[in-house]
């Protein structure tokens, strides 16, 4: 059985993410996360996500190799990203304070 491993590279994509036709987040400066079993995220810097249209939520989860993240809500849209503001572990350091769209609950358009 193969170690769990997450490793960070900055992606040469653009980023677009939607809601209900509506743009929450578009970026050229994402961070992709590779995570062993998973595939990869895309984690976005503040500037260029919508902040004006998210709301922070009660939510939190935990991960072991990344640590402790909270949730943003977007118009209609549940913990539509998530966000490790401070990671506890050396590998999750490059993605401290960046926002996460949750693939699924929001469109992830990766160009």
């Amino acid at each position: 059985m193969s170690a769990h491993r997450i490793s960070t590279t900055p992606s040469e994509a653009r980023v677009r993410v939607e809601s209900n036709g509506q743009v929450l987040a578009e970026s050229s400066r994402a961070v992709e996360l590779h995570e062993t079993g998973l595939p990869t995220r895309y984690y976005l810097p503040r500037e260029d996500v919508r902040m004006d249209l998210l709301t922070p939520t009660d939510t939190t989860s935990h991960c072991p190799f990344k640590g402790d993240a909270s949730y943003f809500s977007a118009p209609d849209v549940e913990d539509a990203f998530w966000v490790y503001e401070q990671p506890s572990e050396e590998d999750a350091k490059p993605i401290a304070g960046l926002l996460a769209p949750w693939p699924g609950r929001v469109e992830v358009i990766v160009e």
